[in-house]
C-alpha cells in the first residue's frame, strides 16, 4: 500500500459506510484526488450488496469472486474493513475511526444510526470538526424523509422519467443509474465545502444530500421552463424542447446526432443536404419558427439523411462546422483513441489480475488523480483496525 502523498486532498481521512452507488461514487471521487478512504462493510451481507450485482465478475481461476463490474466502478482506491456496527465492538470500532477521520459517508434511513450511537449528533461529540454526509432518498427532512430511496424511484419521482422516452411510449429511465451518481457528484461538493469550513474554523457540519433532491436539481431548463410556464413538458424522444434541429437521425447504414444551435448552422446544415431553399422558408429561417414547425421540417431532412451513410453525414457537417457526432456503441467507446488519449480506459492490477475500469475525468495540471488502490476485496484491509491510526498507511 502506498502513501497518497501528491493528490489535493492527501492526508484527509474518510470513512465510509455507505454502499451501492451514490455514496460510493462521491468516497471514490475524493480517494481519487488523494484522500484515505476506510469503507466499512457488513460480514452479515458479506459486504456491500452491489458485489453481488453480477454477472460479469473478476474470476479467481474458474470460480467467480465479489468483484462484480457494479462493485468495481464506484470502489477503487478505497480499502475494505469488515465490521459489524449492530455489535458493541463494531459501535466501537467505528467511533474510534470518526474520532480520527475528517469525513464520515452513510446512506442509512434518516435516523437508522442513532440507535448504533453512530448518528451525527453522537459522532460530533466525539470529533467536533468531523464532516458528516448524509445521503438517503428524500433527504433527512420533509414528509417522505422515512421512505427509502433507490435511483429508479428518485428518477420517477424527480420527473426526468416523465421527460424520456418517445412520444407516444411509456415513461422511460435513463440506461445508468444517473440520479445515484448526479447525488454522489453533489455529495462530494458539499462535503468539499464543508471540509473547507472545518479547517478553517475547527467547526464540522452534517451535509444532507437526498436522492431525489438531486435529480430535481438537475432537470435545469427543462424544469426552470415547467415552472415559467406552469406546463408539464411533453416526450420527444431524442429531440430538444428548446432547439431545432437537435436530434438523432437514421442514416443508410446507423444513425448520426445533428445539433444545429443558430441559423447560420442551419443555413451550412441545409447546404450539406442539397436543400438550400429551406433556411429562405419563413417556417424554417429561425430557431423559434423551426420550433414551431418542427414536424414539417423532419418531413424535409429524415429521407436527406437517410439517403447518406453515417461516414458521409459526419465528414460533410464536419466540414461545413456544424456539429454532429456518431451513435456509438460502449465497446466503440472504449477503443476510440480519444477514450485512451484521455486516460478513460484504466486497467488496475490486483495481483496478476487486470482489472478493467474507468478513469476519472478531472484533469488536474498540478495535483492529478491518482490510482493507488484496486476495488478491494471483502473485509481485505481489516487488519488495519489492530493499528493506532488505521488511516496511516506509512
Amino acid at each position: 500500500m502506498t502513501d497518497a502523498s501528491d493528490g489535493p486532498l492527501a492526508g484527509v481521512k474518510v470513512l465510509d459506510l455507505s454502499r451501492i452507488l451514490a455514496g460510493p461514487t462521491c468516497t471514490q471521487l475524493l480517494g481519487d484526488l488523494g484522500a484515505t478512504v476506510l469503507k466499512v462493510e457488513n460480514p452479515a451481507t458479506q459486504g456491500d450488496d452491489t458485489r453481488q450485482w453480477g454477472p460479469p465478475y473478476v474470476k479467481n481461476g474458474a470460480e467467480d469472486t465479489d468483484l462484480s463490474g457494479y462493485f468495481m466502478s464506484a470502489n477503487r482506491n478505497k480499502l475494505s474493513l469488515a465490521i459489524d456496527i449492530a455489535t458493541p465492538e463494531g459501535q466501537a470500532q467505528v467511533r474510534r475511526l470518526a474520532g480520527l477521520a475528517d469525513i464520515l459517508l452513510e446512506n442509512f434511513k434518516p435516523g437508522g444510526l442513532a440507535k448504533y450511537g453512530l448518528d451525527y449528533a453522537s459522532l460530533s461529540a466525539v470529533n467536533p470538526r468531523l464532516v458528516y454526509a448524509s445521503i438517503s432518498g428524500y433527504g433527512q427532512t420533509g414528509p417522505n424523509a422515512s421512505k427509502p430511496g433507490y435511483d429508479l424511484m428518485a428518477q420517477g419521482y424527480g420527473g426526468i422519467m416523465s421527460l424520456t422516452g418517445e412520444p407516444e411510449g411509456q415513461p422511460m429511465k435513463v440506461g445508468v443509474g444517473v440520479a445515484d451518481v448526479m447525488c454522489g457528484m453533489y455529495a462530494c461538493v458539499g462535503i468539499l465545502a464543508a471540509l473547507r469550513h472545518a479547517e478553517a474554523t475547527g467547526q464540522g457540519q452534517q451535509v444532507d444530500v437526498a436522492l431525489v433532491d438531486s435529480q430535481i436539481a438537475w432537470l435545469i431548463n427543462e424544469g426552470v421552463n415547467t415552472r415559467l410556464s406552469g406546463e408539464a413538458p411533453k416526450r420527444r424522444g431524442n429531440g430538444h424542447p428548446n432547439i431545432v434541429p437537435y436530434d438523432v437521425y437514421a442514416t443508410a447504414d446507423g444513425h448520426v446526432i445533428v445539433a444545429v444551435g443558430n441559423d447560420s448552422q442551419f443555413k451550412r446544415f441545409c447546404d450539406v443536404l442539397h436543400l438550400s431553399e429551406l433556411p429562405l422558408d419563413p417556417r424554417f429561417a429561425t430557431n423559434p419558427a423551426r420550433l414551431i414547425h418542427r414536424d414539417a421540417l423532419a418531413d424535409h431532412l429524415v429521407p436527406a439523411i437517410a439517403a447518406r451513410s453515417s461516414a458521409q453525414m459526419i465528414e460533410g457537417l464536419e466540414a461545413a462546422r456544424v456539429p454532429v457526432g456518431p451513435v456509438q456503441t460502449l465497446p466503440e467507446v472504449f477503443a476510440t483513441d480519444q477514450a485512451r488519449a484521455r486516460g478513460m480506459t484504466l486497467d488496475m492490477r490486483a495481483g496478476d489480475t487486470v482489472l478493467p475500469l474507468i478513469g476519472n475525468p478531472l484533469k488536474l495540471s498540478a495535483t492529478p488523480v491518482t490510482y493507488r488502490h484496486p476495488p478491494p476485496r471483502f473485509g481485505a484491509n481489516t487488519p488495519l483496525l489492530d493499528r493506532d491510526d488505521p488511516f496511516d498507511l506509512t
